[in-house]
């Protein structure tokens, strides 16, 4: 699992080793040389007569660059120094002019910009030091327009970013402003949360963390689950288990006018190992789903998990209509007896998916076994029932705001679907990014959401006990959909169904893991 820690925790954890006289910059600085004349190995035969340029703010990260530029002068490779700042580290510009690296002060010469940009584009690598995880807010002034002109051109060089892209948000992973996109980011001591969440994660590159000794307490600001993580954890049936051993789940989803999510629901959940799945729905979608998947039930009965609202329409009006073909009233039926409903079985207080139109069924509160599923449209539309001034665009720039508040005003897990998948719950967050772009098709969210129901009922009574496990589920979930999306794929585009039929070979590649 990589955790990610925040600001203020990592400048926590420098303060003693830095009182102590440990040498931080000088293990960062050649942790990231290091790294650099791996990348020049990789992209030309020799590092000798090779040319960095370095970008350097007035903070330490440009004095980790250069310093990391005084060792690459040493070995024989071209280094020049851009400033963009009246300050710069003072025993960095000592080492790298020692060692035969050039300056260039920029900031007080802005007419050269123009010949600065055309030497970056250049160079064999460019490292970003600009800002570092002090710093807050866009990228301004002559940084903002190098940055700028670099991503205008037809060249671009190879850009490693130290410690992180200069601008993103150091702790939410926001991007306010200009920011030069990274081929490789060489993060010290741990990682940070911007760095694997969206929007900023596009802008990271390969990321690659560097040991500086640092040793970090208490609880991390955000997780990504592994592949490990999940094989791991994966409930794998014994010889004493049986159908409903190993998890029931429910599906109410779909309508005569939207049969394919309910066929969709349940073949990925049927797939994932449930058990039993039980459909309930209209009679002409139950048809469509036994035509598809003959093993799935239509009868009634025990479930360890509710899958709901995928390809049900929003809205009341629907309802009263006759438009949600009943769905409405079955999924709320099925949300009052999984949230412990007076006078409810305990067996029938069990997790459930909410997904597309059941999310406007939720009450006014919810419990954290219950796992969320909107995308940024269906979360900002949740969000503005409950009295919050938010659009799409506005849950876009801040996923993990807005999933945030999600869970403090509904109670619920909320999962964020994305390129990159933000899930919150009881005490903690995940930022997951293992699907393809082709992933984001009709149909994949009905997907997920009937692999998440398998999932849950797996683990039902579990996740009832401890909720905060509901987040885990969720977050491998979304890991076990985005590795089929990628198998499905294989570089292609990839249909929903194709995605479906890809969960069995990835849950057995994962469990090979253990």
């Amino acid at each position: 699992m990589i955790e990610a820690w925040s600001a203020a925790d990592v400048r926590a954890a420098e303060e003693p080793l830095l009182a102590a006289g440990v040498p931080l910059m000088e293990r960062a600085s050649f942790a990231l040389a290091v790294q650099v004349v791996r990348d020049l190995r990789a992209r030309r035969r020799s590092v000798r007569g090779a040319r960095v340029a370095l970008l350097v703010g007035a903070g330490n990260n440009g004095g980790d660059a250069l310093h990391a530029g005084a060792y690459l002068a040493r070995r024989g490779v071209g280094v020049v120094a851009v400033l963009v700042s009246e300050r710069a580290h003072a025993a960095g510009l000592s080492a790298l002019r020692s060692a035969g690296g050039r300056v260039e002060a920029v900031h007080g010469s802005p007419e050269r910009l123009g010949a600065v940009v055309d030497e970056l584009v250049r160079a064999d690598v460019v490292l970003d030091g600009l800002l570092g995880i002090g710093a807050r807010g866009a990228l301004r002034g002559l940084g903002a327009e190098l940055v700028e002109a670099l991503d205008a051109g037809t060249h671009r060089p190879w850009v490693v970013a130290v410690d992180l892209p200069s601008g993103i948000g150091v702790d939410d992973g926001t991007v306010r402003g200009p920011v030069l996109r990274a081929d490789r980011t060489v993060t010290f001591g741990a990682p940070k949360p911007g760095l694997l969440l969206p929007p900023a994660a596009h802008l990271v590159g390969e990321l690659t963390v560097v040991d500086i000794g640092l040793t970090l307490d208490g609880e991390p600001a955000l997780r990504r689950i592994e592949d490990t993580d999940v094989g791991a954890a994966w409930p794998v049936p014994g010889p004493t288990d049986h159908k409903y051993t190993r998890g029931v789940v429910g599906v109410v989803a779909g309508t005569s006018t939207y049969p394919g999510a309910a066929v969709l629901a349940v073949s990925a959940a049927v797939r994932a190992g449930a058990g039993m799945v039980r459909y309930v729905g209209p009679r002409p979608v139950g048809q469509a789903v036994l035509a598809a998947r003959p093993e799935v039930v239509t009868a009634s009965g025990r479930v360890q998990a509710w899958t709901l609202g995928s390809g049900v329409p929003a809205g009341g009006r629907a309802e009263q209509s006759g438009d949600d073909d009943g769905q409405h009233g079955r999924a709320r039926d099925a949300l009052a007896e999984a949230g412990g409903r007076p006078g409810a079985q305990a067996e029938r207080t069990v997790p459930a998916v909410v997904d597309a139109g059941g999310l406007g069924l939720l009450g006014p509160t919810s419990p954290a076994w219950f796992v969320l599923t909107p995308h940024a449209g269906e979360l900002a539309t949740l969000l503005r029932a409950r009295g919050e001034d938010v659009d799409r665009p506005a849950v876009e720039a801040e996923p993990l705001r807005w999933a945030r508040r999600a869970h403090e005003t509904t109670g619920a897990t909320v999962l964020l679907k994305g390129a990159v998948t933000v899930v919150v719950g009881s005490g903690t967050a995940y930022a997951q990014a293992d699907g393809p772009p082709w992933l984001a098709t009709a149909g994949a969210g009905d997907v997920l959401a009937g692999v998440l129901g398998a999932m849950l009922a797996a683990r039902s009574a579990e996740t009832v006990e401890r909720p905060a496990l509901a987040a885990e589920v969720a977050a491998a979930a979304a890991l076990v959909h985005g590795l089929a999306g990628e198998r499905a794929s294989r570089g292609g585009p990839v249909t929903a169904l194709d995605v479906a039929e890809a969960v069995p070979a990835v849950v057995a590649e994962l469990l090979a893991l253990r």
